[in-house]
């Protein structure tokens, strides 16, 4: 894969997902109540690793390929999943920094503390409910800060400006949506199982 291909790639990979978050801005919302998404490993049990060694070790003594051909192809394979992982960490390390950001900004706004949020949350209230007269103020405020976000990305090159556009088109009507359906769960687990997540579209 060219390095402009690469660009483009990354570029699509960051619409989807943002598109996806936007799409349901519960993501944030919901990170409000407690617990976390958990992630699947994108590389398998141990096994796999185990399986392509013995699957080269077989055409090296074939005389498919040869040992040094085996080698180089560990060798890629290693790359490619140290740069999946080194992405895989960045981007856990995104969701919690916009996470605690969003948590921040939020019980600012509202003038309540996070932790009785989350209470009020996970009892079944709505968040706009919980924002009462503040809530065209959070809506405004989260819109600014789900705007300045696509802003960064467009900056950084990881979206283009027709992208952003897209994604801006309904993000005031995405968040007013999420702010009065997103509701914590009572009985301890969200959306698909997950413990403390909202349910609600997800994104």
């Amino acid at each position: 894969m060219t390095r402009g291909q690469d660009k483009q790639y990354l570029r699509e990979e960051t619409f989807m997902s943002s598109k996806k978050r936007l799409a349901a801005v519960a993501i944030t919302i919901a990170a409000l109540t407690v617990g976390s998404v958990g992630v699947a490993s994108a590389h398998g049990g141990p096994g796999k690793g185990a399986l392509k060694g013995t699957a080269l070790a077989e055409l090296v003594k074939a005389g498919t390929i040869s040992q040094a051909q085996a080698d180089a192809i560990t060798k890629k394979f290693d790359e490619q999943r140290a740069k999946m992982d080194a992405n895989k960490s960045a981007h856990k390390a995104t969701h919690e920094a916009h996470r605690a950001e969003v948590e921040a900004l939020v019980a600012s706004t509202l003038g309540i503390d996070a932790a009785t949020i989350k209470t009020r949350l996970a009892a079944g209230e709505t968040l706009g409910a919980i924002a009462g007269t503040k809530k065209p103020a959070l809506i405004s405020a989260l819109v600014a800060l789900e705007t300045k976000e696509i802003d960064a990305r467009v900056t950084a090159g990881t979206l283009t400006a027709a992208q952003a556009a897209t994604l801006k088109a309904n993000l005031t009507d995405h968040v007013t949506k999420m702010v009065d359906s997103v509701k914590g769960p009572k009985d301890g687990k969200g959306h698909k199982g997950h413990k403390g997540m909202g349910k609600g579209p997800r994104h």
